[in-house]
């Protein structure tokens, strides 16, 4: 993998590919870093973000906090 920062001057960017990527499927990006920022600190993760995350006794162990938590917060004060 090939990872650099570049500043362009104009609208043209020339790439050299490495011998050892000719042939194969590249992925290209380009996007602005301050771009970037702000979509990090502007996107909402939900559960589902986390599939896969987690181990089964690691699930079980936060849901079972979780559940705790929501009956100690509804409870009569």
């Amino acid at each position: 993998m090939i990872k650099t920062i570049v500043t362009p001057q104009n609208n043209n960017l020339y790439l050299v590919i490495p011998n050892n990527y000719i042939g194969r499927e590249i992925e290209v990006l380009l996007y602005a870093k301050d771009e970037l920022q702000v979509e990090k600190i502007m996107a909402k993760k939900t559960m589902a973000d986390f599939t896969g995350v987690l181990s089964v006794n690691d699930y079980q162990s936060l849901k079972s906090h979780t559940e705790q938590a929501r009956k100690e917060w509804n409870r009569a004060i």
